[in-house]
């Protein structure tokens, strides 16, 4: 099982450096999800809106996790809308054509061909490589469900970036086959009423929510969150505030 796809190398073309309090904000939460038990392993990142952090937050924590030396893949579920490929400049190091999830789950690549090994030793990726209109029913398949199962039987953490919950109805259905969720908000822009519905999305799916991830938070305004996300409703999901400080 380790060495199977030892050739499959990716490499990326961009990785910004992230400013020392971004940094040190996400590894707070990887240290705090490392508490949440053996039970927990494919948690899917998610967010209300476009724009508001996800994919940013899943492919930092999973770049951690992997440097501390945790067995961990990440998983690119947004298949109608993933920048991931082209804003990170992915390419093989082969020089092979790359294929992603929406191949793999049209049954047009195999897991071998998709999982790709990175120069972080403990982290693997399946990125999305081509998007495509309607990705639902691939996501209602057989072969999703069993994706996952044996992602979770390899890696000790599976991190899903799932499409936004306000869009279309494919974060519920990912989350009904997770462990739970970590909802990324954007400070100061996303409105409260639609941070209460993507929790009740969440319930509805039966996805728990693990916790939410404050974005782009300005420091010197502390008390917005306080009085926008304030009372006996949120406070049982906002104990714990993680600004990463970038989208």
């Amino acid at each position: 099982m380790e060495t199977i796809y030892k050739e499959n190398m990716v490499v990326f073309g961009n990785t910004p450096q992230l400013p020392y309090s971004v940094e040190e904000a996400v590894n707070r939460l990887r240290i705090n999800i490392s508490f949440l038990g053996s039970d927990v392993r494919k948690i899917m990142i998610i967010s209300s809106e476009p724009n508001e952090g996800k994919s940013f937050l899943a492919l930092n924590l999973w770049n951690q996790m992997a440097e501390a030396g945790e067995k961990t893949v990440f998983l690119d579920a947004d298949m109608r809308n993933s920048t991931l490929y082209t804003k990170y400049d992915l390419h093989r190091e082969d020089g092979k054509e790359m294929k992603g999830t929406s191949h793999l789950l049209a049954g047009n690549a195999s897991l071998e061909e998709v999982l790709v090994h990175t120069k972080y030793g403990y982290g693997d990726l399946i990125p999305n490589v081509e998007n495509i209109v309607n990705p639902s029913m691939l996501l209602e398949s057989k072969r999703f469900m069993v994706l996952l199962d044996g992602l979770a039987k390899r890696y000790k953490y599976v991190f899903i970036d799932a499409p936004p919950l306000g869009l279309v109805s494919d974060g519920e259905k990912i989350g009904n086959l997770c462990d739970g969720a970590i909802l990324c908000v954007r400070s100061a822009a996303t409105p409260k009423g639609v941070v209460r519905e993507s929790v009740r999305q969440l319930e509805r799916a039966g996805c728990p929510l693990l916790g939410i991830v404050l974005n782009r938070v300005n420091e010197n305004k502390g008390g917005y969150y306080g009085k926008k996300y304030g009372g006996k409703y949120y406070g049982k999901y906002y104990g714990t505030y993680y600004g990463t400080g970038d989208k």
